[in-house]
């Protein structure tokens, strides 16, 4: 009985998951973008994969919807790679959340990387994950703001071109 009553309540919570990430389109249709029901399924998986993955619980599915608000605007996602990029999104994001101890709210880390995205990576995912992401990581580890680069503290040249 009590396992019944388990599977109805997860079953409640994937539809009411599915139709959160679905009403997403009305604000994505007009860039272009839409996810199918099953686009919907399948992020959720790939969001219990994720937590899973990287030992993460979470509740409700806001985060899916901000990342999908977030990036639906974005000039390198066109619906020939939205479904991937969003599973690549959610991935990078739980693995991120991990990386920065929760030192940043999860809108803090989807609008850095939304910046980086588009910015410095020019719509690269890997260089999103495996360089912008993994120095912000670094940088909250160490306690420096997230964008501290040692390429912004070098010294001016005195009038004689000194250092």
């Amino acid at each position: 009985m009590a396992l019944e009553i388990m599977n109805i309540f997860s079953s409640l919570v994937q539809k009411q998951a599915v139709d959160e990430i679905l009403k997403c389109n009305d604000y994505t249709f007009r860039f272009g973008l839409a996810l199918s029901y099953q686009n919907a399924i399948e992020l959720i998986e790939m969001r219990t994969m994720s937590l899973k993955r990287y030992g993460r619980v979470e509740f409700g599915g806001g985060v899916i919807n901000k990342i999908i608000k977030e990036f639906c605007d974005s000039p390198y996602i066109s619906k020939h790679n939205y479904v991937e990029t969003l599973h690549e999104l959610i991935d990078i994001f739980y693995f991120y959340k991990n990386e920065t101890l929760d030192l940043m709210s999860d809108d803090e880390l989807i609008k850095f990387m939304k910046n980086s995205f588009d910015g410095k990576c020019q719509g690269s995912l890997e260089l999103l994950s495996g360089r912008e992401l993994d120095k912000m990581a670094r940088n909250l580890r160490y306690g420096y703001e997230p964008d501290y680069s040692e390429d912004n503290e070098w010294e001016e040249e005195d009038e004689d071109g000194e250092y």
